[in-house]
């Protein structure tokens, strides 16, 4: 049974510079609390949630789901353009396949995305090992096995742009079948894209 002091009052959080309301709840690992920051970012925003706050993020299914598709995004951004010579319509398609996996489904297991999303045993293993990485550089620990978290798919979605930008002339946005695009070079040495569709809408 929970005792609580209320008292009336209305605050508009899209107006809150900062804010932190501590829950009444899971005393024992030192209560859940929900923090807003929305002046600052990089040093600030550490300082208000690190030294001044001391809050670490919950380590749950929405802590597990955030930071894989953020190692994700990295990996293929990153990563696999250096390893794998992929182009940019390659780590689209990786981008949309892993999004589509995670809105698909309603647990991660490791294995499954590995086998599903990358496929190529090479690429696999060196996933896992950039996970590995990635994990020790940010002291992160994100589980091979977890339920998957709707809200933080929704929220890290957003971030996972499949275009390609073209100079200043074109963006083709990919977001389904890697082989309706073709990359080459014509004789005069401009490089294209070859598109295929079934409609124009």
């Amino acid at each position: 049974m929970f005792l609580f002091d209320i008292y009336t009052c209305f605050v508009n959080i899209n107006k809150l510079d900062k804010g932190c309301l501590i829950f009444n709840t899971e005393r024992e690992n030192g209560y859940v609390v929900a923090v807003v920051d929305n002046t600052n970012k990089g040093v600030e925003a550490q300082y208000w949630m690190d030294d001044f706050l001391h809050v670490v993020q919950r380590k749950d299914e929405y802590y597990n789901t955030q930071n894989i598709l953020s190692l994700c995004k990295n990996f293929v951004t990153k990563e696999l353009p250096q390893q794998f010579e992929a182009s940019k319509a390659d780590q689209a398609d990786f981008l949309n396949k892993s999004v589509k996996f995670f809105k698909e489904n309603k647990t991660f297991e490791m294995e499954d995305f590995a086998n599903e999303v990358i496929a190529q045993p090479n690429i696999i293993e060196s996933f896992k090992r950039y996970k590995s990485d990635y994990q020790t550089e940010r002291d992160l620990e994100i589980s091979d096995s977890f339920t998957i978290s709707e809200t933080a798919v929704k929220k890290q979605a957003r971030v996972f742009k499949s275009v390609l930008k073209l100079d200043k002339n074109f963006h083709i946005y990919i977001h389904g079948n890697r082989e309706l695009i073709e990359q080459g070079v014509d004789e005069s040495g401009r490089k294209f894209y070859k598109i295929y569709y079934q409609e124009e809408h």
